[in-house]
């Protein structure tokens, strides 16, 4: 497995090392020894979640706050999505940087989102089977989350936006500026 820090502080993008033919393919998608030595990080993933979506569901951008912040492992193992990670660690090096990738059943690339960025996904392909292996368990009242369309942010969706399919929860997050403002009274 070839493991490359993104430009986001402790963010790693993994691409498997594939054993292939003509019977198909083979590879690990998670070696927690490796991906210790690799990362430096000590993970221990307790729940995984996966998600289908069609073409423009967009999900996020989410996360988990305080002792129920999330680390994630996410993948595609059908189709392709471009995922979307945002730095909102205000003591971060890397304060308020956006990274994407895309991320398919074609490149087999899986994204480590550390804990305290905030984390969407667009599905660019008919239909996306989407999986997540998290570091900590999912409580309803931790989440928050920040707009999708964000003027500060300007994230590139790689779609029009006539073309997302968005939940009626997502529709009401906070601005990238308002979450921040959150966060300062919350701490």
């Amino acid at each position: 497995m070839v493991v490359k820090e993104t430009y986001i502080e402790g963010c790693f993008e993994i691409t498997p090392k594939i054993i292939q033919d003509k019977r198909g393919y083979f590879f690990e998608s998670f070696n927690k020894k490796k991906f210790q030595n690799k990362t430096g990080l000590e993970i221990d993933f307790v729940q995984d979640n996966q998600s289908f979506s069609e073409k423009g569901v967009l999900r996020g951008l989410h996360l988990q706050k305080g002792e129920d912040s999330q680390a994630k492992l996410v993948s595609v193992s059908k189709g392709k999505v471009l995922d979307v990670v945002v730095d909102v660690r205000p003591n971060s090096n890397t304060f308020g940087a956006i990274f994407s990738i895309v991320l398919s059943e074609e490149n087999k690339k899986q994204l480590f989102v550390p804990r305290g960025c905030a984390h969407g996904f667009v599905v660019l392909s008919e239909t996306a089977l989407f999986y997540y292996k998290c570091d900590n368990f999912y409580n309803k009242e931790a989440e928050t989350g920040i707009i999708y369309n964000d003027p500060k942010l300007n994230i590139n969706w790689q779609l029009e936006d006539d073309e997302l399919i968005i939940s009626e929860k997502d529709k009401v997050l906070p601005s990238f500026t308002e979450f921040m403002e959150q966060q300062k009274t919350t701490t």
